[in-house]
């Protein structure tokens, strides 16, 4: 029986993904589905206990939720807000989201709890990590910057990133991109980008059309691939299968098996079983690996 290229890959282990802020409060997960099809595991850290509960219940055999408030090790204050999303350890900045429509009333401080943070770095037990799946509005920079020996296994960061500040102090995209690149990541993709209405303004009496203001957008980060050299033939093959499986990034992911091929990691049937499995051509310096 011919073996299709995740056989040839043969991963020591499943793709082991962390998620800081699991609340999902936006839908799937991006690995969503590498979760279903049994090709991961996740720990997720969520320290609000409601929603730490509804994750329990509904875990799976490869899931495992915690209730550690990840950040710099120190103690904040958790502002939990009006809309569930915006609760963060940062103050919502009353001034800038009155120039959003509705944003004011989402950023409303309902309540406020101590949290003792814990360092990414020092938890022990985290095992391996191969993508951080990271939503905690505007806390990420802390948490990159004390997680960098934890990081520096993994192979994709999939972060929120702020263009517009929402909160008081809060990091922009230029200073969490400078951080990741100093760790090795390359912005990859945008997997999401979402858009607001800059208030008073309502177009045609509706408040949410006829609007361009970037303010948030999920990122994909990924190992610099223009050094795969650099990376095990263990982070190779889960960066491989990120690429396939979570990005719809088949060019990535064929970088990927080229360099393992080069390193003598797995077989070169690897290209055309992935050329197979996708149905599609796939070329590489001028080879054809046909359908």
């Amino acid at each position: 029986m011919t073996r299709t290229w995740t056989d040839l890959l043969a991963p020591e282990r499943l793709t082991a993904v962390v998620d800081i802020g699991a609340n999902p409060i936006d839908g799937d997960p991006p690995y969503v589905d590498m979760l279903r099809a049994g090709l991961c595991t996740v720990t997720g850290f969520e320290p609000q206990p409601e929603a730490l509960q509804l994750l329990l219940d509904a875990a799976g055999p490869h899931e495992r939720y915690l209730p550690h408030a990840v950040g710099d090790g120190g103690e904040h204050e958790l502002k939990v807000t009006w809309m569930n999303g915006m609760t963060s350890l940062l103050e919502p900045d009353v001034a800038r989201l009155s120039t959003l429509n509705e944003f004011a009333r989402y950023g409303e401080v309902l309540s406020r709890t101590t949290l003792q943070t814990t360092r990414l770095d020092d938890i022990t037990d985290l095992g391996p990590m191969d993508l951080l799946k990271i939503d905690v509005q505007g806390s990420e920079l802390p948490i990159f910057q004390n997680g960098r020996a934890t990081l520096a296994g993994a192979v994709a960061v999939h972060t929120e990133m702020s263009f517009a500040p929402l909160y008081e102090g809060q990091p922009l995209f230029g200073e969490v991109d400078a951080e990741l690149r100093a760790q090795g990541f390359v912005l990859h993709t945008f997997a999401t980008l979402k858009k607001w209405p800059i208030a008073p303004a309502v177009i045609d009496g509706y408040i949410f059309t006829n609007h361009q203001q970037v303010i948030e957008a999920d990122v994909a980060y990924v190992k610099d691939f223009g050094r795969l050299d650099e990376l095990s033939a263990e982070q190779l093959t889960h960066l491989a299968l990120l690429a396939h499986h979570v990005y719809a990034s088949p060019d990535l992911a064929v970088r990927c098996l080229v360099q393992l091929v080069a390193d003598g990691a797995v077989d070169d049937a690897v290209v055309p079983a992935y050329a197979e499995a996708l149905g599609r051509s796939v070329a590489t310096n001028g080879v054809r690996s046909d359908r």
